[in-house]
């Protein structure tokens, strides 16, 4: 715990038993409470390694549901669990847990509800070997999405991620996609909401094991990057309703 808040760590994996352990072992448990991991589907031994290494909250889907449907399990599960704050952590090993307690106090002390490890600030991205392509299109995207969601954030395609409680209770991240673009549609979501966002720079590793989409599947995130900014517009100056941005609650 942080000032007597629950932090709970999400892990959406999949076919992540190469790099699951050394990633679990750089947990900083002398605050994280609990640990979750939600399995994709994998075809590797994702869910043995995760039984091995002791992790209690384990959740297998069954059929793959996406990289934002294995969100949704993993933040309705924090949830459940009572957290007051809640970490997204990629189990690939691509970006260190050390980082954790820096993003954690941040929301424990009330400064920011929303943290990001952020590739881009101390350029932390081309040193760790990020393709260029990428770069260029990570670059391009972000100036995009701050003009049109008039937010000024260095990037918007980070993993690693740190919510408080009300943040998740009170954004309608249910509606978004379960695919990909989810992780742009909930900062969407977020910052439609009013809430702050805070960042930290986090260096970053690009090998093997690393997950990471090819180019046609990247394409296809940056077309439904620039249609969620697009929406976000419309909404945000009254032309149009979206129910990505409905309170759960009602």
């Amino acid at each position: 715990m942080i000032n007597n808040k629950k932090l709970v760590v999400v892990l959406p994996a999949y076919n992540a038993g190469k790099t699951l352990e050394v990633t679990y072992n750089e947990i900083p448990f002398d605050i994280v409470d609990d640990v979750i991991v939600v399995d994709d589907a994998s075809v590797d031994d994702t869910i043995e390694v995760a039984a091995r290494i002791g992790i209690k909250h384990i959740i297998r889907h069954q059929e793959n549901k996406g990289y934002g449907g294995n969100q949704k399990s993993c933040y309705d599960k924090a949830l459940c669990l009572n957290a007051d704050i809640v970490v997204m952590l990629h189990p690939d090993y691509q970006y260190t847990p050390k980082l954790i307690p820096s993003m954690a106090f941040l929301i424990a002390n009330d400064l920011f509800p929303v943290v990001l490890g952020s590739r881009i600030l101390g350029k932390g991205a081309l040193a760790g070997g990020m393709p260029y392509y990428k770069y260029l299109a990570n670059r391009f995207l972000t100036l995009f999405q701050n003009i049109l969601i008039n937010e000024k954030i260095s990037e918007y395609h980070t993993g690693y991620r740190a919510f408080s409680r009300d943040v998740l209770e009170n954004i309608n991240y249910h509606a978004n996609s379960d695919d990909f673009v989810f992780d742009n549609q909930m900062l969407s979501q977020i910052v439609y909401a009013g809430y702050h966002i805070g960042e930290v720079s986090c260096p970053t590793k690009y090998f093997t094991e690393a997950s990471s989409i090819n180019f046609k599947r990247s394409v296809v995130y940056g077309l439904g990057v620039m249609k969620t900014s697009i929406k976000h517009f419309f909404q945000r100056i009254g032309i149009a309703k979206y129910s990505i941005y409905s309170n759960p609650t009602k």
